[in-house]
């Protein structure tokens, strides 16, 4: 079971997520919040395996609350769900450690599919807003001489598979997946899931 938070300002949006999400077997919302400390006192009082949240919020933003959650390490992953696309968001939210950030348009099958990714911890980046970031990572210097099976990896961790599923689609160990995802964050020149998919669609890599 995946546990959820449902955070945003707006009662009609925060509801109607906390429903859909609801209705989906293996789900289950835990606590509603308005605001970025709201949620970080939800997020300490339960725990939750994955909290969905909106970034701009009156009383307190979601970065804030981020970077809160991180500093009081706790374990709950975040995966952001707004309307804003922009790069200054995207990067704020993944450098404060966000797991996912998913636009407010996404499809509800998307948008289950991203929790459940999350909830995995595994990175999920609407393409929109992984172009955006990745200008914020890639050096020009930086190549991309992926191997084919580099880019099979990538691909699978760009759809928010897990390393053990991955593996098991591949025919190959954990522990060899581990050591595609090393090597491709070397060449890549990033440190995480998340900048390792962004650069790859800006380099063409993921289209």
């Amino acid at each position: 079971m995946i546990r959820i938070v449902v955070v945003d300002d707006h009662p009609v949006v925060r509801d109607g997520v906390a429903a859909t999400l609801s209705a989906i077997d293996g789900f289950q919302v835990v606590g509603q919040a308005a605001s970025g400390p709201a949620a970080v006192d939800l997020a300490v009082a339960l725990v939750p395996d994955v909290a969905v949240m909106d970034l701009r919020m009156p009383d307190g933003d979601g970065v804030a609350a981020i970077r809160e959650l991180r500093r009081r390490d706790i374990a709950t992953r975040v995966l952001v769900l707004t309307t804003y696309d922009t790069d200054s968001d995207a990067v704020a939210a993944i450098e404060a450690g966000a797991t996912g950030y998913l636009l407010k348009d996404a499809p509800t099958l998307a948008l289950v599919a991203a929790v459940r990714a999350t909830a995995a911890g595994e990175a999920v980046l609407s393409p929109a807003v992984a172009s955006r970031l990745a200008s914020h990572v890639r050096s020009p210097e930086r190549s991309a001489s992926l191997t084919v099976r580099e880019r099979e990896v990538l691909a699978l961790v760009a759809k928010g598979t897990a390393n053990r599923s991955i593996a098991r689609e591949l025919f190959v160990s954990e522990a060899t997946v581990k050591t595609h995802l090393a090597h491709v964050y070397a060449k890549l020149g990033v440190a995480d899931r998340a900048a390792a998919v962004a650069v790859a669609y800006q380099q063409g890599i993921l289209g």
